[in-house]
Formats: structure tokens, sequence, C-alpha cells
């Protein structure tokens, strides 16, 4: 039995087949959104495949057609998790929010995300990460965290770093503005737009399965390479998350979301 299916998982339903290891967010009733236990199961998860050396390719994807509709904010807003959250941003090396996206890029195969319904905030952070993206022509994609006040801090400055053009990755942050995935394909978020992603996800991880394994991961490690940026940029992600957090604009942007007519503060940040 494989190590990733030996594993006994709340949040995520995991197969192999003929060495193609399939990862599928089970949280349909929170249309995958990813709690606490879902970043914890993802990044176990990436740790079983990275171990086994007879895995040639994985496909990530979310159940009953919807990849991800970002983080859990009723888990992450939770009591109990607040210092946990703050302690994730204000630590030294990668976060938990960081990492859950960063390990898939680091995995020993490809990745290949099978995106359908929504795939937004979180969720699009997590797709970014992977090698090859495949969408629905309807599945909605979004950078939304500045709708809630916030930056994205999952690790995109790493993710889509030669994915897509900085001038698109501004405009997509800063607006928050929701696409469908045909014109995120024009724009280098999505890879293939298809009526069957899943199908030729599969497809696509039995044409890497042909190729030598060495190759694949040496082809995965060198390109990578061309595009890996310092640490300190992931630095400033968490910083500035935790700067817009504190700041007064934030619980403006968050009233602003129910109330349309709310005013912001002038700009506090330099």
């Amino acid at each position: 039995m494989h190590a990733i299916t030996a594993y006994q998982y709340k949040t995520l339903q995991v197969s192999v087949t003929e060495n193609i290891a399939t990862v599928t967010i089970n949280r349909p009733e929170k249309k995958n959104a990813m709690s606490f236990k879902v970043v914890d199961e993802l990044i176990a998860a990436a740790g079983h495949i990275s171990k086994d050396k007879t895995l040639r390719a994985v496909i990530l994807n979310g159940a009953e057609g919807t990849f991800c509709a970002g983080i859990d904010l009723g888990d992450l807003n939770h009591p109990k998790n607040q210092a946990y959250a703050f302690w994730e941003l204000i630590k030294p090396c990668q976060s938990l929010f960081q990492q859950v996206c960063l390990v898939w890029r680091d995995v020993p195969i490809p990745v290949i995300a099978v995106l359908e319904g929504y795939c937004i905030g979180a969720g699009l952070q997590l797709a970014l990460a992977c090698d090859v993206r495949i969408s629905h022509p309807d599945c909605k994609l979004s950078i939304m965290e500045a709708k809630w006040g916030l930056v994205p801090d999952m690790g995109l400055t790493q993710s889509a770093l030669g994915v897509v053009r900085a001038d698109v990755l501004k405009e997509l942050a800063m607006s928050a503005r929701t696409i469908d995935a045909e014109e995120g394909k024009q724009l280098g978020l999505v890879s293939h737009c298809s009526e069957s992603p899943l199908q030729q996800a599969q497809t696509l991880a039995a044409e890497f399965a042909e190729r030598s394994p060495d190759a694949v991961l040496a082809s995965k490690r060198v390109i990578n390479a061309m595009y890996q940026q310092s640490n300190i940029t992931l630095y400033k992600e968490k910083m500035w998350q935790l700067k817009l957090m504190m700041g007064r604009n934030r619980k403006l942007a968050l009233k602003k979301a129910k109330q349309a007519s709310t005013a912001f503060a002038k700009r506090q940040f330099r």
C-alpha cells in the first residue's frame, strides 16, 4: 500500500491508480474552503507523496465540482485559532499558509490542478503553486484578499513568478475582480480549458508517466530554479498581512463587503 493511501485523512479523499495519485479536497458543504485541518492534511499528503518514489504524477482537485472557495473564514476567525494564525505570521520561517501552497511546487513529481466551480483566494494561490492548471471554462477565479482588506500571503510572490505578468497580477490583486477560466487562460492563470478537465488531467498525467521519472523531476527542478525568489518576499507577505490586520481600513473592508456605501479612511501606511 502507498503511504499516501495508508494515512487516514478527514478532509481529503486520496487514491492511487497506475502510480498516479489523486488528492481531492473533500468539504463540499463548504465549497471545499480551506480550514486549518485541510491545510494540515494537504501538507501531510504532499509529504507522503514526496517519499513515495513509485508515484509518477499527482492530480489535485476538489469534491463535487468546486476546487476551493478560499480560506474558511469561520475557522480562521474562531477565537481559538487567532493566536495560532498570528504566530504563523510572526515566526521567521514560512507560515503554515505559505507552506500549504509552496509544498506542492516542491513535490518531486508533476502536480496538475483540476479547477472547477470556484478557485478563489487561497484556492487560486494553491493552484498557482501546481505545475499545470486545467480548468473547466466556467470556473470562477479571483485573488480575493483585497475585498477583505488583506493581501495575498500564501506564497504568491513565489508561485506566480513566471506564470503571470506583474501588471496582470497587480490588477487582479488590487481589484479582487472575479474572472472566468477563459479569461484566466488568456492572462496566464490557467494552462488549459476543457469541458472535461479531470479527464484531460488524467491523460496528461499518463503522458508524464511515460517519461523517465528522473528526467521529469529534473525538468521541474531546473525550470523552477529559473523563477526562484528570495525568502525576503515571503517575509514581506507576512509583514504586510500583519499590518493590514491591525490597520483601521481592515474593519472597514469587512463592513464594505456587506454595505457598499462604507467609505475607507485615508491610507495609513507608506
